[in-house]
């Protein structure tokens, strides 16, 4: 069939119209950008899901493992004995979390107590080991001749709040203050010279004011790298095998001397001794200038 000259003419036109909007979509395409590429590995937010490859954020606030082991987002280190310490401020709101040496910390918590503290003071003189003894305030007021006795046994000491109020951390700066400055009182009332160059929180519920407050007062927030959970009582063997498995270079070991049933604590505290001692150098934590 032939095509005339009008046919000819209206083919023309639409190639060179089809030509034309093809280069006018290829020129804006390169004008707008790809949409953003997803990253895996990324969190969505800062309150948002972690993907499977991304270990959680360790940020302050979190809990450090029971053992002092690099645990999810922490750096583990090689070499047993050869492990370096946590930075002594790398716990929750920067609070302490080592030693920052080689040394092993003891602590005792919520004393002093008049069935138990004697027991875990005469086990320490038997092995020439010195602790820290973090106490409540109430407890130093009812027995300040333990106090004394932490003190001439060469223990240093650490305010533990009042009353053990684990919710001490969401209450006012004022409050707060009030309540480790009568603390600070009932032990110096005891022993009028003591350093109190630590605190800790009960529960270590830590927040953000009572760490201020701690050290607007000239006191470390001290937590803890090993936690066997002796307040539980779950015996002198379970007990024994959480701190001597968990406990590493710097470690800063945390078990109680008051607070319920501690036998089983004092009794695991003669087999913990001897274990720990051919392993590493125990010292009390030191009492600074406060």
């Amino acid at each position: 069939m032939r095509v005339g000259g009008a046919g000819r003419a209206v083919g023309i036109v639409t190639l060179v119209l089809a030509a034309l909007l093809g280069s006018a979509y290829a020129l804006g395409r390169t004008l707008i950008p790809d949409p953003p590429s997803h990253r895996t590995g990324v969190p969505a937010g800062v309150n948002g899901p972690n993907y499977a490859d991304q270990p959680p954020e360790t940020g302050r606030g979190a809990q450090p493992s029971a053992t002092g082991r690099a645990g999810p987002g922490q750096e583990a280190t090689q070499g047993g004995e050869d492990h370096q310490p946590a930075a002594p401020a790398d716990g929750p709101y920067g609070s302490q979390v080592s030693t920052g040496s080689a040394k092993v910390a003891l602590t005792f918590d919520d004393g002093p107590d008049p069935q138990y503290t004697p027991q875990v003071l005469a086990v320490l003189r038997e092995f020439h080991v010195r602790a820290t003894f973090c106490v409540v305030g109430e407890n130093a007021q009812n027995h300040p001749d333990l106090v004394e006795a932490i003190v001439a046994d060469g223990h240093t000491l650490c305010n533990h709040s009042w009353n053990h109020d684990i919710l001490l951390g969401g209450r006012s700066p004022d409050l707060i203050r009030a309540d480790l400055l009568r603390t600070n009182e009932a032990i110096r009332a005891a022993v009028p010279a003591a350093r109190i160059a630590y605190y800790r929180q009960p529960g270590g519920a830590w927040t953000y004011p009572v760490v201020s407050v701690a050290e607007e007062l000239g006191m470390t927030p001290l937590h803890w790298t090993v936690d066997p959970s002796d307040w539980q009582a779950p015996g002198a063997a379970k007990i024994t095998t959480a701190v001597t498995g968990g406990t590493e270079p710097g470690s800063i070991v945390l078990m109680h001397d008051a607070g319920g049933d501690r036998q089983g604590t004092v009794d695991a505290l003669r087999r913990i001794l001897p274990d720990l001692m051919g392993r590493f150098r125990l010292e009390a934590l030191p009492s600074g200038a406060t």
